[in-house]
């Protein structure tokens, strides 16, 4: 089998990887002002990093809301599409060995998707993801560029911003540690600093998001949640779900190449010969 193609194109972020015989080469991402120059932008990118001939292509599986806007193939490369919550459960499943997983993908909302053995199905979302953070932010902070973002809540303090446990009762309750959230934003007052209010925004997307795919599993026995996206890199993901984890007894696993998991698993769908549309 030559070499698959998978890209994951968004509305300004586009994000491609190789697999060939199941090995993934160089996955990398490209940001334009639309999908479509996103897309090309990503994929001249690779070929010419990467020193890959258009004949040495077997296939390209495009994949995420943006590859609706592509309606014929690529440099006349064979061309497919695939379901992005398919590509979602395949990307994941292939870096973590687990049979019954729920996949949470947090983009700029956020989508759960259930994989139980070679069952894949999406269950639901919500609205709140990374463009719920960047939104807040440039409403509050007054920027939107992620790393500054970040860097600002490593400084802040989530005691002056939400209500805790510890601020109404004396005592923990059960399942509730004194320092649970009671309240994201229950505490802030208007000379908050912006350090405060940045880490009071990463934690109350970030701990939405967690409590919300705990919920999307109540009517199943699936106890490991599979993070996937942008979002996975934030230095304070790793806290906040580790937190999750101890009050619902739970686990959340980031696996390698998170964030380019959609673009592996529309590569892997072709693999698969499952669910994927000629574009002609």
């Amino acid at each position: 089998m030559g070499l698959v193609i998978g890209i994951d194109v968004g509305g300004s972020t586009t994000k491609i990887v190789g697999v060939k015989q199941r090995e993934i080469i160089s996955p990398m991402f490209v940001k334009a002002s639309d999908p479509v120059a996103s897309l090309f932008g990503a994929f001249g990118k690779y070929i010419y990093n990467n020193q890959i001939n258009l004949p040495d292509i077997e296939e390209i599986i495009l994949t995420g809301v943006g590859s609706a806007f592509i309606d014929r193939p690529i440099y006349d490369l064979p061309t497919a599409r695939t379901d992005e919550f398919l590509a979602n459960g395949l990307g994941a499943k292939f870096t973590i060995d687990l049979e019954n997983i729920i996949v949470v993908s947090m983009g700029t909302g956020t989508s759960f998707v259930k994989v139980q053995g070679e069952n894949i199905e999406h269950i639901g979302g919500t609205g709140i993801g990374g463009g719920t953070l960047l939104g807040l932010s440039r409403l509050l902070l007054k920027t939107q560029n992620i790393d500054t973002i970040a860097e600002l809540a490593s400084q802040g303090s989530l005691n002056n911003i939400d209500l805790q446990i510890q601020d109404i009762c004396s005592k923990a309750l059960p399942g509730l540690p004194l320092d649970a959230t009671a309240s994201n934003f229950g505490k802030v007052d208007g000379n908050a600093c912006p350090e405060d209010l940045a880490s009071g925004i990463i934690h109350l997307v970030l701990r939405a998001i967690g409590q919300s795919a705990i919920l999307s599993s109540l009517n199943s026995n699936i106890r490991d949640f599979v993070l996937i996206g942008n979002l996975t890199q934030l230095p304070q993901c790793k806290e906040i779900f580790s937190k999750i984890e101890e009050m619902y007894d739970v686990r959340f696993h980031i696996p390698q190449y998170s964030e380019y998991s959609t673009a592996i698993g529309a590569a892997l769908a072709y693999q698969k010969r499952s669910g994927i549309e000629p574009i002609e």
